[in-house]
């Protein structure tokens, strides 16, 4: 056992004597010692592994190195709170990439329905929206999140905020940094869910990595996903770095749409959807960009770089479009000529201009085939630090199917920390969610059969 009852806990053992006057009274038997779980990290898989733990009868404090819990829940409820889509299984599973037969099993355990349900349970009805994605009515997640924890204070989980982890003694108790300086606690099981490296200023700071590295976990490097990309563009013999300073000045900000976007990796994987972005000072992002950075993310590591080509006019044929650029247009200029026949302005007419030089412009054929497949130079994904997402972490090979490290008995490890990955529109909150189930209910049959301390 890596945590055992520590002077930190309330005692459990004082024996109760019965109030009966009678002689023949004889003491009780002592109580037997109520089993413990640590679960360190206040994020929506540590909240969801404290509750299972609670509700099966395990004594559970709470640790995370933030003043209060959920900050990454709540700031992603800023603009409504995505909780999880409609979307039907097993296309659901899908989202999870080369990990959907693993998560899958968590999806058995809790899935969008059921984590309606449960949202129902603490008072708060959901609709889907147009694209399929699940938000509560008033699209607010505070309230959601006071009474989650309204709900787990009531089933006697103890918060300790302020609390930042430190790794194991040589003992196996836990180490945290507090107010008060350093402390250890025990018990008899912990919960690891520590999430990844994305937007550290709300607690996901990565720094868990060399603790779970020396305790015997694989760990994958923590990678940037749902990310923006910045760009290069390469003209006829030239390269700039980004766009020009005139677009960035006029155009950084504004969403492209309605776009399709087109991405071929050389081992065969590729990505064909439309949607919409915005355009950055330095690039690209949004939802569009972010479905298909795993794949542009893993080209660039690769290959230096990742082409993608835009389609700005997904709803036309190329033939159609080809035929509006090639009609006479007599006197007009070219950028005349389209705003009537195509009604191109805007960003969309500035971004052909940023691929194509003055004679590629005028040139119709060429004209036409970039209309319909305008190539762009990703080079390099965001920073993790500020990217929606991390991809890496603790490999899914170093965990039993309880979620329990191989290497660390009674350590359970969820949520963002685990080697998996998803789009946005609910994928990512669903999954953290149903790994804290499994590492909870794990943790909580751990304890159980944990063999009772001596009296």
């Amino acid at each position: 056992m890596w945590c055992s009852a520590g002077s930190n806990m309330p005692d459990q053992n004082a024996s109760s004597v019965s109030s009966s006057s009678s002689s023949s009274s004889l003491p009780a038997a002592p109580a037997a010692p109520q089993r413990r779980a640590l679960i360190i990290g206040g994020g929506p898989a540590g909240l969801m592994a404290a509750e299972r733990l609670a509700r099966a009868g395990v004594a559970v404090d709470l640790f995370d190195a933030m003043a209060t819990v959920g900050r990454k829940f709540l700031l992603a409820g800023k603009g409504g709170l995505n909780l999880t889509h409609s979307e039907a299984r097993p296309r659901f599973d899908e989202r999870y990439f080369e990990r959907q037969a693993d998560v899958a099993p968590w999806l058995d355990r809790f899935d969008g329905e059921a984590l309606r349900r449960w949202a129902a349970e603490l008072g708060v009805e959901t609709f889907v929206g147009t694209s399929g994605r699940v938000f509560p009515s008033n699209l607010k997640a505070a309230p959601l999140l006071r009474a989650w924890l309204q709900r787990l204070r009531g089933q006697g989980v103890r918060l300790h905020m302020r609390h930042r982890w430190l790794g194991w003694t040589d003992t196996g108790a836990c180490r945290f940094q507090s107010p008060e300086g350093e402390t250890t606690w025990e018990a008899d099981a912990v919960v690891l869910a520590l999430g990844g490296a994305s937007w550290p200023q709300l607690g996901s700071d990565g720094q868990w990595v060399p603790h779970l590295s020396a305790a015997g976990a694989d760990v994958r490097a923590l990678r940037p996903a749902n990310c923006g990309f910045d760009l290069g563009l390469r003209r006829e013999g030239e390269t700039t770095a980004g766009w020009t300073p005139f677009f960035v000045e006029k155009f950084a900000g504004q969403p492209l749409k309605p776009v399709a976007l087109q991405v071929s990796a050389p081992d065969g994987r590729s990505f064909a959807r439309q949607g919409e972005f915005v355009v950055t000072t330095t690039g690209i992002e949004g939802s569009l960009v972010y479905a298909a950075s795993g794949l542009l993310r893993d080209i660039i590591e690769q290959h230096g770089e990742a082409l993608i080509h835009l389609d700005l006019f997904p709803g036309r044929e190329a033939a159609w479009v080809a035929e509006q650029v090639a009609y006479p247009r007599g006197s007009r200029s070219m950028s005349s000529h389209l705003k009537s026949r195509l009604n191109l302005d805007g960003l969309k007419a500035a971004l052909v201009h940023e691929v194509l030089d003055k004679q590629q412009y005028g040139d119709v054929a060429t004209l036409a085939r970039t209309l319909k497949a305008l190539p762009l130079r990703l080079v390099a994904a965001r920073p993790v630090a500020e990217v929606i997402s991390t991809a890496g972490g603790v490999r899914l090979e170093s965990l039993d199917p309880t979620l329990m490290l191989r290497t660390r008995p009674g350590v359970f490890v969820a949520g963002e920390m685990l080697d998996w990955e998803a789009p946005t529109g609910g994928y990512l909150l669903t999954a953290a969610m149903a790994s804290g189930v499994v590492a909870g209910d794990g943790a909580a049959a751990w304890c159980q059969q944990r063999p009772t301390p001596a009296q």
